[in-house]
């Protein structure tokens, strides 16, 4: 934690000088020509899980669509980079910044240095816990861990000992799918949460963090984990028990996720739609390049994937 509050404060830090030398440009308005063709900052948290990675492939595709210039910046999930990167984006004379945020708190000061200089932000999957934000895209976190609150707790015949796995403290997306998991699993007295770990929404974290957890817990019978990357560590750390005598839900619905699904290693899985995440999140951005208002808020759909129907979303 102590780390991870260092990089805060060095995020911060780059925020300020951010705010001092990013100013001159609050009354650009990138010359003459169109707006529409500005450049668009795509601040994306990380590219080593798969689930961003098919979020930037949305973007590019529609970029490329549209004929927005896109350019993708990989904080590789520490908050100091990506308040470099923003901090960049002003400099650069970006016209519109989509950040998906390492952090929902770090992330704030950019924003407002950013709203500062008048350049609009998106956010996408993740939002700023402060600071203004022209459009907040995202799936409904909270709905979604209700849905996978209700599987597990069916699955395990709703009785027994659950481990909550965690994501990166601080995200928007970690504390609505917590959220929603913690109101509905509550609703069922068969079933107790022994332990909740942060695992950074990260695969071998969470091998390690299950492997430990599960000596603490050997009586445990179910694991949620907030995204399918920290789901597949979790069945590495079950070996045989996966989908057996420990039932395991993910979310994300990521191409390996829905594997496990179908293998029946998985019970199910949440799944999101990150490209049309990053597809969204372009539209919003040329409307913007254009003039035109766009909504605050847009909810993408996102769908329980059971073995029966897991062949859907291959």
């Amino acid at each position: 934690m102590k780390f991870k509050t260092a990089h805060k404060m060095l995020a911060t830090a780059v925020v300020a000088t951010m705010a001092a030398t990013g100013l001159a440009g609050c009354n650009r308005d990138g010359g003459s020509g169109s707006a529409a063709s500005g450049t668009v900052v795509l601040a994306v948290s990380t590219q080593t899980n798969p689930f961003f990675v098919q979020l930037v492939d949305g973007a590019k595709k529609e970029a490329k669509a549209k004929g927005v210039n896109l350019q993708v910046q990989d904080a590789s999930d520490d908050a100091a980079t990506q308040a470099n990167q923003l901090a960049n984006a002003v400099s650069t004379v970006a016209k519109v910044v989509i950040v998906n945020p390492t952090d929902s708190d770090a992330v704030a000061p950019s924003v407002k240095a950013l709203n500062k200089a008048k350049i609009p932000v998106i956010t996408v999957d993740r939002s700023s816990s402060s600071g203004d934000v022209a459009s907040f895209i995202a799936s409904d976190n909270v709905a979604g861990g209700v849905e996978a609150a209700k599987e597990l707790a069916k699955i395990m015949g709703d009785k027994g000992e659950i481990i909550h796995l965690q994501g990166t403290p601080g995200a928007s997306a970690s504390r609505d799918r917590g959220k929603g998991f913690t109101g509905e699993i509550a609703k069922h007295p068969g079933i107790k949460v022994v332990a909740k770990q942060t695992a950074n929404f990260d695969r071998s974290k969470a091998l390690d963090v299950t492997t430990n957890l599960l000596q603490a817990h050997p009586k445990a019978a179910g694991i949620f984990a907030e995204n399918d990357e920290m789901a597949i560590g979790a069945i590495s750390a079950l070996g045989s028990k996966a989908g057996k005598s420990v039932k395991v839900v993910g979310f994300d619905g990521t191409a390996d996720g829905i594997k496990a699904v179908k293998a029946g290693t998985l019970g199910a899985t949440i799944a999101q739609q990150p490209a049309l995440l990053g597809k969204t999140a372009v539209d919003q951005a040329a409307d913007i390049l254009a003039g035109k208002t766009v909504s605050k808020t847009t909810p993408i759909k996102v769908v329980l994937v059971t073995k029966d129907n897991a062949k859907d979303y291959e």
